[in-house]
Parts: structure tokens; sequence; C-alpha cells
């Protein structure tokens, strides 16, 4: 994978960093696993906005994704690696000895004509496959991992995140995720083989404004000239500082913790997140 900086024969061209894209081998998804994708552009069932600095963007269709990896013991062969539009991620198009074709998130190193298999029992720990945290040997890279058995992957899902199995005590897995943070997950739970796919996709440069619009993203109004009616930092004369940062609801923006302290999920975790330190 690679990206590529375009020559600045515009204005919006002459910081924007494309994705180059090497990894993907066809621009035509399979019609069959496609789904109509509708927006809301921010507004509820009464059309009142309920969200800000939504709206717009270009038209997409939703790629039915297999989560959940429950064709066991049936090897599938990866037919093309494709951009999904959804998400950050690349996503392989699979193809089975029955005729039945499934989109699943690609792994970095996932390649055309190679066989990727799911079961519940031991399989050998390569990319792409997918098996229960119990199977896996300790110290592995793994991504899309599932939380709770059969809910399917829900942790480690975007371009170039990867979590590692560090130990196994009991019924429970301890994994250290791409926040840093360090839980337990109980060892029925599946996860893929591999780090995800497209990891340059951070070092994307956008250019121009024009292209967050593309995205269904609209201007954002920063909160110090807000007036007082809309915002907690708005008001006052002139270029005031607008006063402790907080969100519109008055929530502290910086440092100020909103986890839960009875959260029953506390327990699973081992070590928290690294945050910033404050100088």
């Amino acid at each position: 994978m690679s990206v590529r900086k375009l020559k600045p024969i515009t204005p919006g061209q002459r910081f924007r960093v494309v994705n180059g894209n090497d990894a993907v081998t066809t621009d035509k998804p399979e019609k069959s696993l496609l789904a109509p994708r509708k927006r809301s552009g921010g507004r509820n069932n009464s059309g009142r906005m309920t969200m800000r600095y939504r709206g717009g963007g270009a038209k997409r269709r939703y790629r039915i994704i297999d989560f959940k990896r429950n064709k066991f013991d049936q090897a599938g062969t990866v037919e093309s690696i494709q951009y999904d539009p959804n998400r950050t991620a690349f996503i392989a198009l699979l193809s089975y000895a029955d005729g039945e074709k499934r989109y699943i998130i690609a792994q970095n190193g996932l390649e055309v004509g190679q066989e990727v298999i799911s079961s519940q029992d031991f399989l050998a720990p390569e990319i792409g496959n997918s098996m229960p945290l119990s199977s896996i040997p300790l110290g592995t890279v793994i991504s899309c991992i599932e939380l709770h058995p059969g809910q399917g992957a829900v942790m480690a899902r975007s371009a170039g995140t990867f979590a590692q199995l560090m130990a196994r005590d009991g019924k429970y897995a301890t994994v250290k995720l791409p926040s840093g943070e360090v839980r337990m997950i109980l060892s029925v739970c599946k996860a893929t083989i591999g780090a995800v796919s497209n990891s340059d996709h951070q070092l994307i440069v956008s250019g121009k404004a024009g292209r967050s619009r593309w995205l269904g993203r609209r201007p954002r109004t920063r909160p110090v000239v807000m007036n007082p009616v809309d915002h907690p930092m708005g008001g006052g004369e002139g270029k005031s500082s607008g006063g402790h940062p907080r969100s519109r609801n008055g929530i502290p923006a910086k440092g100020y913790k909103t986890r839960y302290k009875k959260k029953a999920s506390n327990r699973f975790i081992v070590e928290r997140r690294k945050t910033r330190k404050k100088k």
C-alpha cells in the first residue's frame, strides 16, 4: 500500500494526499450484496434538525458485510479486494464452493486467490482465518473481535487497527485493544487473524473543504463565535476566549471522565487506555 502526493496544479490539490489503492483489484461491487442506504441529513422523523453539520454528500450503497463469520469449516476463496465508501478499511469478496458470496473486512496482506476459513475449533493462524480466542496462540495480532459470543465483530474494525492476545485465564482471554486498553473477553468470542487493511488511511489529506461536503459533512461553526443561547462558550464582546472548553450541553471537554463509575463492564477492564497528560 502507498499514498500519492498530487502535483499542485490547482489550489485544492496543493496539499492533497490520496490513497494509491494498490491493494484494490476491482471497482465493481457484487450486486447481490448491495443494499440501499438512506440518509437523514441530521433530521428526525418530524423533519426537525436534531444533529447539526450533516447533510448532502455523494449517494452510496451499503455493502452487506459478514461480521459474524458463521459459515463454519468451509473455505472461501478471495475473489477481489474492493473499496467500501462506508468504512475506512478495504473489504474482500469471498466465494464459497456452494456458490454463495460474502463480503468480509480485508486484513492486511490478504491476496486474491487466497483461501480463508472460519471455525469454532483450532485453525492454522493464517491471515483472514476466524476462530475463537481460546484457539488463537498467545501474542497473535488479531482484529474484528467479538465482545459477546455470536454478536459479530465490533472491535478493531477500522483501517490499520489491530489488537493483541496477551493471556488466557479460565474462561476469559486478556486482549490489548487499539486504544491501549487491556480488557478481558470471553474465550469463546471469535476474532480474525491479522491487522485490518488500508493502514495508510491515516496519511490521507483531503486538501479542500469540498471533499468534506462529498462525505456528507457540512461546515462546523466554532463555539466561541456563537451567541450565548446557542453554546456555553458563546457571547462576549469582540474576540473573547469563551471560558472553559465544554460541549453544547455544558460537559467539560478536556480531561473530564464521563464513564459511569458503577458500569457493569468495569470489572472486565484490566488497564485503562492511555490518556494524554497535561504538561
